[in-house]
C-alpha cells in the first residue's frame, strides 16, 4: 500500500513528535508499505522519510518545483514525482495513496487533512484521514469538528472521514 503522511516541516517542535514520526515510519517500512509524502528535507517530513528509507521501505516524494529550486528536497527519496505547486502535490498524493495519516503539523497539514476529508464528503473517494493524536495535538481540532457536527455543518458522520488514533495503536 501507499501510505500518505502529512506533517510538519518545522524543526523546532516537541521531540515527542519526532519520536512519533519515527514510530509511524518504522511501521510503514516493517509492513512493506511505501511512504508517499511531500519529500521535504526538514522537520517531521525529513524524519519520516529518513526512517522509512533507512528501514528498507520505499519513499515517494511529491516535490513542488519551488521546493526543488530552493534545495529543500530530502536525500531520502527513492521515487521523485515533480509537480508545479501545493495543489498539484495534494492531488497527486490523494490519487496515489491508499491511506492517509496526519502527524502534528501546521497550516499545510491542516489543509491536506481537510482536502482529503472534503473530497470524501463529496464522493471522490472513500478513504479516511487518520489523525495521529500525539500528546493531544489534535484535541482542539477534534473539538471544533465535533461542534461543527452538532451544528449540522458536516455531511454525514465526522468519523466517516476522519479517524483519531494514538500513535501506539496503528
Amino acid at each position: 500500500m501507499n501510505i500518505a503522511v502529512f506533517c510538519s516541516a518545522n524543526n523546532d517542535i516537541d521531540p515527542d513528535y519526532f519520536r512519533a514520526a519515527e514510530e509511524l515510519g518504522l511501521w510503514i517500512a516493517k509492513n512493506g508499505h511505501s511512504l508517499i509524502y511531500g519529500g521535504g528535507n526538514s522537520g517531521l517530513m525529513e524524519c519520516i522519510g529518513k526512517t522509512v528509507h533507512e528501514a528498507g521501505g520505499r519513499t515517494i516524494g511529491v516535490i513542488p518545483r519551488l521546493m526543488e529550486e530552493g534545495r529543500r528536497k530530502s536525500d531520502f527519496i527513492d521515487v521523485e514525482i515533480p509537480c508545479e505547486d501545493l495543489s498539484d502535490r495534494k492531488a497527486i498524493i490523494m490519487e496515489r495513496a491508499d491511506e492517509f495519516y496526519a502527524l502534528p503539523g501546521g497550516i499545510g497539514t491542516i489543509d491536506e487533512v481537510f482536502t482529503v476529508a472534503a473530497s470524501a464528503t463529496i464522493g471522490y473517494h472513500r478513504k479516511k484521514v487518520t489523525l495521529c493524536n500525539v500528546k493531544g495535538f489534535w484535541d482542539n481540532l477534534i473539538a471544533l469538528m465535533k461542534d461543527y457536527q452538532q451544528k449540522g455543518m458536516i455531511r454525514g458522520d465526522l468519523y466517516d472521514y476522519i479517524e483519531i488514533k494514538d500513535i501506539n495503536n496503528l
